[in-house]
């Protein structure tokens, strides 16, 4: 042979996910790409002196995870030591979140800031006994006086802060919240510190923004975190002058720089995807197109397969625990939404939105909507529809993200253009409950309809949200298959559960059709890519409730392996289970170091 494979896999079970979603037994990697799959006599003819041959010992190989919906950098600066952890199960009471931000008050210099992330009012004790009892800036105020902080919710839609955040922002009794936003008052009209979607930008104003390093950091936790999981590539969805609210200084072409010194210093482990953000909530379509117009100059590195620009993301609603995703039918209580666009009627804002969906397809640019609501989504697939038709294009693949409540129109209208819908599993798991409170069981249950999207012909894709959620495919493919619920347990939609080959194409090849790269990357076969993740035990085989459980023993970007467990892993063969090996009592299986392979 002229040239022999860098690493071979034998002996498990090769989930292989092309059309036929066929399970081979081994593959070989040369150089940074696939050089064949199939039995172990396929591999033989490829193995050198010099080839790391892993005897996988009935562990899972899948394609590398493709998180295809998740904020980079806003997941590094939600978690330690850059934010106070206040999410479930971190914390479980308002009392809880107290301590946690006196404990935070303690360790930071006088007059700056306390920032912390997760909070969830389904799972704070207080207001599940009383759900009229929100969080508010009393709650903060005992514990910290003179230090502003602001929490933000775990879904980035509502920012919580004390007395004295707003003494700087300057938010008081007379303050009127940005159109699209609610600054959220008590009974006599003083502030109660709780802001919701665009009055959040009040916030992100008066912070100081995050320094370089900072965001580098951030961004390396993050990475670090998803090497961790088999995750080996990601959209992160908004950089740009918009801002989308969800976290402190992790938005910009700032951060995009960040990104790509990254990539020139050889540190990216995985995959990115942008897209553009070029206005935030309650924008205007002429504001839209002069900073799309202006992003277009925008460049990233020289290395497209690892970091690219595939589109623009524009805000079209909430979200259904805010009341402001914007629904066909009431909630409980009333009211049903609105756009969060320009304009002072649901007439001017759907011109807004139309216009600038229109002009961004004409521009070229793959859209990434942001819609929860029924009725906000059905306008927007409207809207992709009638600019396909005044400005034809190939390929455009234009998609839904969060898609909540997909209607059966809009599944038709996708499926006919060969659009899609970006859905959040883990979200699911997360609010199942909760939502019933605002939309009712049936509403809730039908939430993220996987099963009719998929059957009506629309490309899905699955992603994490993160920080909104933690990234955890696992958890994510566990519930689109059973719909259980994470606070009770509970089932929610049956009709909607999907089949595992489905599930985990959403985390790979359909994700890479999002990516404009499904020719290259999402499925393990000869030419594409070699990134590869490495699943402890029987994937196929598993008890879905024992997915989550799962571990990822091995990750593999471009034929480079970029995490590797200590423990659980699968062994090179010719290990005789010395003194050197490390063993993973879970799954009984061995690794053995070898320096054969470069790691990043």
């Amino acid at each position: 042979m002229d040239t022999y494979a860098d690493l071979v896999f034998v002996g498990g079970r090769v989930v292989t996910v092309d059309a036929e979603f066929s399970v081979a037994e081994a593959l070989a990697v040369t150089g940074s790409v696939i050089s064949a799959v199939g039995g172990r006599e396929d591999v033989a003819p490829l193995i050198g002196p010099g080839t790391r041959v892993v005897d996988l010992k009935g562990a899972t190989l899948l394609p590398g995870i493709n998180d295809s919906h998740l904020h980079g950098c806003a997941f590094g600066t939600a978690s330690p030591p850059l934010s106070v952890e206040v999410g479930h199960p971190a914390v479980s009471s308002l009392a809880d979140v107290a301590e946690a931000v006196r404990e935070a008050v303690g360790r930071t210099p006088d007059g700056q800031w306390v920032t912390g992330h997760g909070w969830d009012t389904g799972f704070l004790a207080e207001c599940v006994a009383d759900p009229s009892r929100q969080p508010s800036r009393g709650d903060l105020d005992a514990v910290s006086p003179d230090h502003p902080v602001v929490l933000y919710s775990f879904s980035g839609h509502a920012t919580w802060v004390n007395s004295k955040a707003l003494e700087l922002i300057g938010i008081d009794r007379d303050t009127v919240a940005p159109p699209g936003g609610a600054i959220v008052v008590d009974a006599t009209g003083e502030p109660t510190g709780l802001l919701h979607e665009g009055a959040q930008a009040l916030v992100q104003n008066a912070l100081p923004p995050l320094s370089r390093r900072e965001r580098a950091d951030a961004i390396r936790s993050t990475l670090a975190a998803l090497a961790r999981l088999g995750i080996t590539s990601y959209t992160e969805p908004g950089l740009g002058p918009g801002g989308d609210g969800i976290m402190r200084g992790t938005l910009g072409t700032e951060t995009l720089d960040v990104y790509r010194e990254l990539l020139a210093d050889g540190e990216l482990t995985a995959r990115v995807g942008v897209l553009l953000l070029p206005t935030g909530m309650a924008s205007t379509a002429e504001e839209f197109a002069r900073n799309l117009d202006a992003l277009d100059r925008v460049t990233v590195g020289d290395d497209p397969r690892r970091l690219a620009i595939l589109g623009v993301k524009v805000f079209a609603d909430g979200i259904v625990p805010n009341k402001t995703a914007w629904m066909h039918e009431p909630y409980v209580g009333g009211g049903c939404g609105s756009l969060c666009v320009g304009g002072d009627i649901d007439d001017d804002r759907v011109a807004e939105i139309r216009a600038m969906i229109r002009h961004a397809h004409a521009a070229g640019h793959q859209l990434g909507v942001h819609a929860t609501g029924d009725r906000a989504i059905d306008t927007v697939v409207d809207a992709f529809a009638e600019a396909a038709a005044g400005h034809p294009r190939e390929d455009a693949r234009h998609y839904v993200i969060h898609g909540d409540f997909l209607t059966p129109h809009a599944m038709k209208v996708l499926a006919a253009h060969d659009y899609g819908v970006n859905m959040n599993p883990t979200i699911k798991w997360t609010v199942a409950d909760m939502e019933e409170e605002f939309v009712g069981a049936g509403r809730a249950a039908y939430a993220w309809p996987y099963r009719d999207a998929l059957d009506a012909g629309v490309r899905v894709a699955s992603g994490s949200d993160a920080p909104v959620t933690h990234p955890d495919w696992r958890q994510g493919v566990a519930t689109m298959v059973l719909r259980e619920s994470k606070a009770a347990g509970r089932v929610s939609g049956p009709e909607q559960r999907i089949a595992l080959a489905e599930a985990i194409r959403t985390y790979t090849i359909d994700a890479a059709w999002q990516d404009f790269a499904d020719d290259w990357k999402g499925s393990l076969e000869p030419g594409k890519v070699a990134d590869l993740c490495v699943v402890g035990g029987d994937l196929l085989a598993a008890d879905p409730r024992a997915i989550p459980e799962l571990p990822v023993v091995l990750t593999v970007l471009d034929g480079r392996i970029v995490y590797e467990t200590t423990a659980g892993s699968p062994s090179d063969e010719g290990s005789d289970g010395d003194s050197d090996a490390r063993t993973g009592a879970d799954t009984g299986v061995d690794v053995e170091t070898d320096a054969d392979i470069p790691r990043d």
